[in-house]
C-alpha cells in the first residue's frame, strides 16, 4: 500500500510524504502504483521548475519514498498543484480502495 501524508497549516502545504508500493499488480503492471508515482512526481517537478518553489527533498526510489518539506510555504500557483495533487490521489483513492492508497491530510 501506498501511504501519503500531506501537512497543512490551513490553505499553507507544510509536507508532504508519499512512502511504499501499491501492491495492486505485479512490478510494471502496477497501475495504481504508476498512477500515483505519475502524480506525485509530476507535482514535485513542476513546484521545482515551473513556479520555483523552495523545496527540501528527501528521496528512496526503491522504497517508494519522498519526502518535500516547503520550509518557506508555498506560492499561490503552488498552492494550486498541491491542490491538484490532492484531487488526483482523493480520486485514485476512492475508484481502487484504501488497500492500495491511503491519503492522509493532517492539520499542524
Amino acid at each position: 500500500m501506498t501511504a501519503i501524508t500531506i501537512y497543512r497549516s490551513g490553505r499553507e502545504y507544510k509536507r508532504l510524504t508519499c512512502n511504499g508500493h501499491a501492491g495492486f499488480a505485479a512490478y510494471g503492471k502496477d497501475i495504481v502504483c504508476a498512477s500515483v508515482s505519475c502524480l506525485v512526481i509530476n507535482t514535485v517537478n513542476s513546484l521545482d521548475e515551473l513556479v520555483h518553489e523552495k523545496m527540501e527533498l528527501d528521496v528512496r526510489q526503491k522504497q517508494g519514498y519522498i519526502d518535500c518539506r516547503f520550509p518557506d510555504g508555498l506560492s499561490s500557483e503552488g498552492r494550486l498543484l498541491m491542490d491538484s495533487l490532492v484531487l488526483g490521489l482523493r480520486n485514485i483513492e476512492e475508484s481502487y480502495g484504501r488497500k492500495y492508497l491511503e491519503l492522509k491530510l493532517k492539520e499542524v
